[in-house]
């Protein structure tokens, strides 16, 4: 029997492009934010990582309770919309306060001012923003097929833009004045665009009322759930937990790769080649991502597909890892490549791939924890990505990397730079490999479906 059909395609074309929104904020900060706070404002590398480390721990608290609020809020544009369309005028806000920092202040506000603008923007917007989009996926449609061709939109937008903001930025901030002054005009651009295509993507979809969600299982009377309830829900859903695990890595191993920014003016000594490899990243991740839809129906499912092309994405982080040595600028291209289209598929079915898992929880329980399920993409990205730039900092500092705008680092910096950039990176992918093996949730609902209709 064929899915109902919720959804146009300028429904699902709008709701990707909130991911521009998303990825000014995410693809700035990753790509950029350390080396503006080194070379520009002048703050090391290893206090910078201290601090945003601990702002992390402000962090874990606020993804389950925000996945909690979404779950609980009634309003006229549903439960997860309102947080999305306000949350990002927040990240706005606080985006630009990171890469404002004044040149004038001393050191020791220069910190506080970073800590308070990045822990607010991460901790707490951004937290608001994300969980609320991807929680739409869910929410907006029940047919599986139009989860993943929203996945896969929304992750065109994304490489798409990241691939901008890191081919782009560097030369754009140069153009307008450079310095302090380059940075804080670029950030307010950044911000702008983000308002809009976040407003666009808000409006662009409508959330099913609830007594269509809630059919597929009876119940007398909706059961309000308190934090802890919600949160045990989760932990007791060991694909929740492998979601997690994998978003973490995914975030860990996009930190090491930003340090591609670093790698390239000081081991290739030519900082414009971050944009040639952005180009390498995120152009087959693009192209997999178009193909991804039909890749998932020919598999009749995503386990299998997410599973294989895992394993030749890590192949081509090791091939890397050779020509990174060799000294082969053109190999290293030709294997981030392979390894990018590898990554590909997973990222345009991860939405559907947790929307599964939210399914799996209701199958199982009669809740309903969209909101809070989606919690572990907030979560991920922020413990993966947040701790990944203090480890990046940390690893930076202890190996005597020189802040300012050095032309030479010493050796010790260097060799620090090939295991963060070459070897890190393919770890990284081994373990998502090794996780994505065993996340075959699908099945797990096929089955629990077949035992409610006995």
């Amino acid at each position: 029997m064929e899915e109902k059909k919720y959804l146009k395609w300028y429904n699902m074309v709008g709701y990707g492009s909130g991911d521009i929104a998303g990825n000014v904020v995410y693809a700035l900060l990753t790509s950029f934010v350390m080396i503006y706070l080194t070379n520009t404002v002048g703050l090391k590398a290893g206090i910078v990582g201290t601090f945003i480390a601990v702002s992390k721990i402000f962090d874990g608290f606020t993804d389950v309770f925000i996945g909690s609020m979404i779950d609980k809020t009634k309003s006229r544009m549903g439960k997860a919309r309102p947080w999305m369309l306000w949350g990002f005028f927040g990240c706005a806000i606080t985006l630009f306060a990171v890469f404002a920092i004044p040149t004038s202040l001393g050191k020791t506000a220069q910190y506080a001012w970073f800590f308070i603008a990045y822990t607010l923007l991460n901790a707490v917007f951004y937290t608001a923003n994300n969980i609320a989009y991807s929680a739409l996926t869910a929410l907006v449609t029940k047919n599986s097929k139009e989860r993943v061709q929203m996945g896969s939109f929304r992750f065109i937008f994304a490489f798409s833009t990241s691939l901008l903001i890191q081919t782009i930025t560097v030369g754009a901030v140069d153009a307008l004045g450079g310095g302090a002054v380059g940075w804080r005009t670029m950030a307010i651009i950044y911000c702008i665009v983000g308002i809009i295509t976040n407003s666009i993507a808000v409006y662009s979809v409508k959330e099913l009322p609830e007594e269509e969600l809630n059919e597929d299982v009876n119940e007398d009377k909706e059961e309000k759930l308190t934090l802890i309830q919600s949160a045990k829900l989760l932990i007791t859903n060991k694909y929740y937990i492998m979601i997690c695990g994998v978003y973490v890595l995914q975030q860990l191993y996009g930190a090491m790769i930003n340090i591609g920014i670093y790698f390239m003016t000081y081991v290739l000594l030519n900082k414009n080649l971050f944009g040639v490899f952005s180009w390498a990243v995120n152009i087959p991740l693009i192209i997999a991502l178009v193909f991804t839809p039909a890749l998932v129906a020919k598999w009749k499912g995503m386990y299998k597909l997410n599973k294989y092309s895992y394993m030749i994405a890590t192949i081509g982080r090791l091939l890397v890892v050779v020509a990174g040595y060799m000294g082969s600028v053109p190999l290293m291209l030709l294997f981030t490549a392979i390894a990018a289209l590898g990554q590909g598929p997973w990222q345009g079915d991860m939405n559907a791939v947790i929307a599964s898992c939210s399914e799996y929880t209701y199958l199982k329980t009669g809740k309903r924890v969209d909101g809070t399920m989606y919690s572990c993409t907030s979560l991920g990205v922020k413990i993966g990505g947040g701790l990944g730039t203090a480890i990046a900092g940390w690893m930076l500092d202890l190996s005597g990397f020189v802040n300012g705008d050095m032309a030479v680092q010493p050796d010790s910096c260097i060799h620090m730079m090939y295991f963060m950039y070459l070897w890190l990176p393919f770890i990284m992918d081994l373990l998502i490999t090794v996780i994505l093996s065993f996340m075959n949730v699908e099945d797990a609902n096929k089955k629990l479906k077949k035992n409610i209709t006995l």
